[in-house]
């Protein structure tokens, strides 16, 4: 069975500046980085909350936990073998390989797993 690790949770932003700086002065979070117009981290501690614009969210409208596990493909078919949903099937980006799923009661999830070069 693959490890799992909650590291990430992803908000959903219209505004990334406006969030950006709420997230910053607000509660003080410093940023770690920022992607363009679309995606921004900020240290949340152990974890990082992530914003992102619908360019970069993987359920825009809906907060969804960003899991970090070795097998990202057999994480995705076991949500989907125990009534979840696959939908975004695994695949690569830039860095990390990623899945976009809903679990049984319809909640996103993002599994993730840095790429290996």
């Amino acid at each position: 069975m693959p490890s799992f690790d909650v590291r990430m949770v992803v908000l959903s932003t219209d505004d990334l500046d406006e969030s950006i700086r709420f997230y910053t002065e607000t509660l003080g979070m410093p940023l770690k980085f920022r992607d363009g117009a679309h995606y921004a981290a900020l240290d949340g501690g152990s974890v990082t909350l992530a914003l992102a614009t619908s360019v970069d969210h993987p359920a825009h409208g809906r907060v969804v936990p960003g899991i970090k596990t070795d097998d990202v493909d057999a994480a995705a078919k076991a949500i989907e073998e125990n009534g979840g949903a696959i939908i975004k099937a695994p695949y690569d980006d830039a860095h990390e390989r990623r899945a976009v799923v809903y679990d049984n009661q319809g909640n996103g999830l993002v599994f993730y797993s840095p790429l290996q070069r």
